[in-house]
């Protein structure tokens, strides 16, 4: 078993506090994936996973054991770094054999190995190589090929894509993707891209200020953030959101004037916030153009191939609103805005965060 536990991780650097009280479990074989912007922690927290860094508080568990003090060599992990670290004067076959050569594996058998890992990461063709004659793709998954061969327990990731331009790192998702289903190995990655973090994770964890904010499959956090913050970060472009009073009489919403239907899972909730503000979250692809009842004016129309981005105004708020690239739209046109119930996302005013809700 290959599962990792984090109990309460706590790390300062002087004066900062990079990560406080982090907790998850990471399932044998699962791939989870560590999302947040620069500075939340993330790395740090990747970081004394692999032992490159010692807690000031908490517990790292790999495999049932108790790593916390131990050092990188004897956690059983692979580590795939942002910059590739390879050796420049090295041909491939030696910076993949490296850990091998490192843990007295016989050469027979290294051989063996580089020629299994590198035929599964196809890069076979490429062992009598340097990297300086490689191209970025290639040095990647060389990286890679370096961090498999010793057959670690768990494999750790810290950006390994942000290097590539974007039609490599669309490739390279899904060898990763590919890779994982073939391998099974235990994996945690870092990444501050959400494209590559809601299709790469089993889940994800979303981290804020060195703190998980939200936990969840891909799924459960871009249809349900946890906050404001969440639905913000998720999404291209990022969920909308309005204020709205809730009707004191029945608990409805009123936008702008306009009186929107409420979630029925929202119903016990805003019954105990009647006459009160909270905050209506809503994502563009869900908000339609038709006989709603927000009056908009359209600002800006941006054809992005098979859609069309509207950026639109009703009253006080901006919205963005994906339609078909068929849709005819421009600058100026009155449009009315449609925002179906069962995807609006309710939040309190003050905290910005979920209101809880019932049912699906």
């Amino acid at each position: 078993m290959a599962e990792i536990r984090l109990e309460k991780l706590h790390k300062r650097f002087g004066r900062v506090v990079a990560v406080r009280e982090v907790s998850l479990e990471v399932r044998d074989g699962e791939f989870v994936v560590l999302l947040g912007p620069s500075g939340c922690g993330k790395t740090t927290v990747l970081r004394m996973v692999a032992g490159l860094e010692v807690p000031d508080k908490g517990q790292v568990w790999i495999g049932g054991r108790d790593v916390t003090r131990l050092p990188p060599a004897r956690r059983d992990i692979g580590m795939v770094f942002q910059s590739y670290a390879l050796f420049p004067h090295m041909r491939v076959f030696d910076n993949v054999a490296f850990g091998l050569r490192m843990r007295g594996v016989p050469e027979a058998e290294q051989r063996r190995r580089v020629q299994e890992v590198a035929e599964l990461l196809q890069i076979a063709d490429l062992l009598d190589r340097y990297p300086a004659q490689l191209s970025g793709g290639q040095r990647q998954r060389v990286a890679v090929a370096r961090a498999l061969v010793v057959r670690p327990q768990v494999l750790l990731m810290d950006e390994p894509l942000s290097n590539l331009d974007a039609l490599l790192r669309m490739q390279f998702r899904a060898e990763l993707k590919r890779l994982h289903r073939e391998v099974g190995s235990t994996t945690l990655y870092v990444t501050h891209d959400q494209v590559e973090a809601m299709s790469l994770g089993d889940r994800v964890a979303v981290l804020r200020d060195g703190q998980v904010v939200q936990f969840g499959t891909p799924t459960e956090i871009y249809d349900h953030p946890a906050d404001r913050f969440v639905g913000s970060f998720l999404g291209n472009p990022p969920m909308n959101f309005l204020r709205a009073t809730v009707d004191p009489d029945d608990g409805g919403l009123r936008v702008e004037g306009a009186k929107l239907e409420a979630p029925a899972a929202y119903a016990q909730a805003l019954a105990e916030r009647r006459g009160e503000t909270v905050l209506v979250g809503v994502r563009p692809e869900h908000v339609a153009l038709g006989s709603g009842p927000l009056r908009a004016e359209v600002l800006v129309v941006e054809l992005l191939g098979a859609q069309k981005l509207l950026t639109v105004r009703t009253g006080e708020h901006v919205l963005k609103v994906a339609v078909g690239s068929d849709r005819d739209a421009r600058p100026g046109d009155r449009v009315n805005l449609d925002l179906p119930a069962a995807h609006l996302r309710l939040m309190d005013a003050r905290t910005e965060r979920a209101l809880p809700r019932r049912g699906p």
